[in-house]
């Protein structure tokens, strides 16, 4: 385990507010909306409304656009027949993988992947509703692991090598340092070159976007409430594109939520404005 693991357990609480919140958008299966997230999804309302209301943003907006933006770009990548498998790193309580299995069935293997804690619990919310098909895991992963049963590679090696696979992240680059998180963007290109097609899809913010008063107010909070620093890694799309072509992407590219047709009914709203979706192929 590296030493980040530890300050990446304080996450999950943000994973079961967010669980709670697709839930209660439509988007996602009883099984995963918790007790605890409906606590949580309540306890930050007054926040999330300070935000619309001083900052002029959604959060709620931000956070759909982000979701579907990422579910958008999967979608395509399935359908054109260039994704057969997934890794999700970090998942969380997202409905995602349910979903999409839901959707492909033995089209499509998927790994839902977490650190041990959320690992354990999803897959028994999972499993006790009889949602877990085939081809569906949930396994235990360490993002920043170098190596181990715990890491990026040790999950791949139980893919098939000759389908194209695709790993994505949603709402994790933000608890990253720099560091971690470009040696994690090499890893995860190394992976992605076992596989004749690879793809790497990732929602993120920019800089900038640090002057959005009601961003600002969220991002503070949440940093005191996960006991850690927010980092924003790109200071335009020409250099998110730059830093990925240097860990090892071929052809990456940053698209506008304007730019998505499944977001871009929500894309003129303030928060949704803000979220850009990263589609990197190996």
């Amino acid at each position: 385990m590296t030493s980040q693991t530890t300050h990446s357990e304080n996450i999950s609480p943000t994973a079961y507010a967010t669980g709670y919140f697709w839930y209660s958008q439509g988007m996602s299966h009883p099984a995963l909306a918790t007790r605890q997230g409906r606590l949580l999804h309540y306890a930050f309302r007054p926040l999330i409304m300070a935000t619309s209301l001083v900052g002029s943003m959604s959060m709620d907006a931000l956070l759909l656009a982000r979701h579907r933006g990422i579910n958008g770009v999967l979608t395509r990548a399935i359908e054109e027949g260039r994704v057969r498998q997934v890794i999700e790193v970090a998942a969380g309580l997202s409905p995602r993988g349910w979903d999409f299995m839901r959707r492909y069935g033995d089209r499509l293997s998927y790994i839902e992947t977490d650190l041990p804690k959320m690992a354990a619990t999803k897959r028994e919310l999972l499993t006790k509703a009889g949602l877990l098909t085939t081809g569906h895991r949930v396994v235990e992963l360490d993002a920043l692991a170098e190596s181990g049963p715990q890491s990026i590679f040790a999950i791949a090696e139980t893919l098939k090598p000759n389908l194209g696979t695709a790993i994505i992240t949603e709402g994790l680059l933000n608890y990253i340092d720099p560091a971690s998180a470009h040696a994690m963007w090499s890893r995860f290109a190394k992976v992605l070159e076992r596989f004749p097609k690879g793809l790497y899809i990732s929602d993120l913010f920019l800089q900038p976007d640090r002057n959005n008063v009601g961003r600002n107010m969220f991002s503070q909070f949440l940093s005191a409430f996960v006991r850690g620093r927010i980092h924003l890694h790109f200071e335009s799309t020409g250099h998110a594109i730059e830093v990925m072509k240097n860990s090892g992407f071929k052809t990456p590219k940053v698209h506008q939520a304007g730019e998505l047709p499944a977001i871009r009914d929500i894309a003129h709203i303030p928060g949704a404005d803000l979220v850009r979706i990263l589609e990197a192929v190996r």
